[in-house]
């Protein structure tokens, strides 16, 4: 009987390649469905990030996807 690969449950493994979470450099597909797309850089304030917005996005969900 063959001996299985075992992996740690932080790995993962796409098209034969282990991919270690939390690891530089790793680059991660999402396919989402949305209504609108904005791209924008995320600007300093205080301690955190701030991305502005249009005013009619306000009450509605939004996904945050860093890329790079």
């Amino acid at each position: 009987m063959p001996k299985e690969k075992s992996h740690n449950s932080d790995q993962l493994s796409e098209n034969g390649k282990d991919f270690i979470e939390g690891a530089p450099n790793s680059k991660v597909k999402f396919e989402i469905y949305g209504e609108e797309m904005l791209e924008k850089r995320v600007k300093a304030s205080g301690n955190s990030g701030r991305v502005y917005l249009p005013p009619n996005w306000v009450g509605h969900k939004v996904k945050i996807i860093r890329t790079d």
